[in-house]
C-alpha cells in the first residue's frame, strides 16, 4: 500500500495499514443514525452527512495524526443533495491515495420505512409532491450504484436498535476478528417474505414437514424432538452434506474477493420447523472454520419493533 501523497513533509503519522474507514450509507429511515452511534461506541470517530468532496481530506487528517484515532466513519446519503453526485469520484480519489475502506449500506422494506416516517413525522428528503412512497422509490434509484459496491448490507426491517448495534459490533468490533468473514445464517418462512439482505437462499420445503405431526406441530425447530424428526430422513442428511461441501468450497472465494459478511437464508413454509433445524445444523457444521458464524431465527418472534 502506498503512502498518502498529500501528507505534509516531515509530518509523523500512522501507517495506512493501521487506518480503518467505514463509509455508511443507505435509505433514509433505515437506521444510519443508530449505526453511527454503534460505531462511536466501538471507538470510531464519526462524521454525519460529510460532503463527498471532503472525504480524502478527512482521511488525510487521520493519516497525519500521530497518536490520534485510527478508526473513522462517515455518512454519505441523499441529504447531501447535489454533493452526493460526487460520491463515486470521492471514493476513487481515496483509493488513488492508497486508503482502503469498507461500505456499510442500510436498507429496509418500503412499508417499514413508511411506518417509521409516520411515527417520527419527519419529511423524506425526496418526498416532494409525491409523498413518502415516491421519495423512497426515488432514493432507491439514486443509491443503487453505491449499494452495489457495499461490503456489508443490513436489512433493518425486523431489527430493534439493540439488534442493529449488536450486528454492527460483530462486523466492526475488533480488528483481528473482523478480518474474518462474518457468516449470518438466518432461518425464515416464505409466507412472511424473503429476507431482503440474503446473499444465498436455500429452500427446504421439500423436506418432511413436522407441522403435520400432531405431537410436534406446536413446537418449533429448537425442540429436540422436532430436530430429531427432521434429521432422521436420509434426504435431510444428504442435503446437509451437499450444502456443507458447497459452502466450504465457496466461502474462501468470497474471502478472496474481499467480502466482509455473507447472509445464508434457509427457508421453509412458516419459518418455525424445518428451516430452524437446518439453519442450526448448518451453523454447527461451519463453526470452528476460518470465518465467524452467527445464527438467527427470523420468524420465531425474535424480530421485535423496527430499528
Amino acid at each position: 500500500m502506498n503512502s498518502c501523497p498529500n501528507r505534509p513533509a516531515g509530518k509523523v503519522g500512522v501507517s495506512l495499514n493501521d487506518l480503518r474507514f467505514v463509509i455508511v450509507s443507505g435509505l433514509s429511515g433505515a437506521g444510519k443514525s443508530e449505526a453511527i452511534h454503534a460505531l462511536e461506541d466501538l471507538g470510531y470517530f464519526c462524521v454525519d452527512n460529510l460532503p463527498p468532496s471532503l472525504l480524502s481530506r478527512f482521511a488525510e487528517l487521520f493519516a497525519q495524526a500521530a497518536g490520534g484515532p485510527t478508526k473513522a466513519a462517515a455518512v454519505f446519503d441523499i441529504r447531501g443533495g447535489e454533493f452526493f453526485e460526487y460520491v463515486h469520484e470521492a471514493l476513487a480519489e481515496l483509493e488513488r491515495q492508497g486508503f482502503t475502506y469498507t461500505i456499510l449500506y442500510l436498507e429496509a422494506a418500503d412499508d417499514v420505512l413508511i411506518r417509521r416516517y409516520k411515527e417520527t413525522r419527519r419529511l423524506h428528503p425526496l418526498a416532494g409532491e409525491g409523498g413518502v412512497v415516491a421519495g423512497i422509490q426515488a432514493e432507491r434509484v439514486v443509491l443503487d450504484g453505491l449499494r452495489s459496491r457495499a461490503h456489508a448490507i443490513i436489512d433493518t426491517s425486523g431489527m430493534t436498535p439493540r439488534q442493529l448495534r449488536e450486528k454492527i459490533a460483530r462486523i466492526y468490533g475488533g480488528q483481528a476478528d473482523t478480518q474474518r468473514l462474518l457468516v449470518n445464517i438466518v432461518s425464515f418462512g416464505f409466507k412472511h417474505g424473503l429476507p431482503l439482505d440474503a446473499d444465498l437462499v436455500f429452500d427446504v420445503r421439500f423436506l418432511p414437514n413436522p407441522n403435520y405431526i400432531e405431537a410436534l406441530s406446536p413446537h418449533d425447530g429448537t425442540d429436540p424432538a422436532v430436530a430429531e424428526y427432521v434429521m432422521r430422513w436420509p434426504v435431510t442428511r444428504q442435503f446437509l452434506r451437499r450444502i456443507e461441501g458447497f459452502l466450504v468450497w465457496l466461502l474462501p472465494n468470497y474471502v478472496a474477493e474481499g467480502k466482509t459478511q455473507l447472509q445464508i437464508s434457509i427457508g421453509c413454509t412458516g419459518g418455525r420447523h424445518r428451516s430452524v433445524v437446518i439453519a442450526a445444523a448448518l451453523a454447527d457444521a461451519l463453526k470452528g472454520g476460518e470465518w465467524r458464524v452467527v445464527l438467527h431465527h427470523r420468524d420465531l418472534g425474535e424480530g421485535g419493533p423496527s430499528a
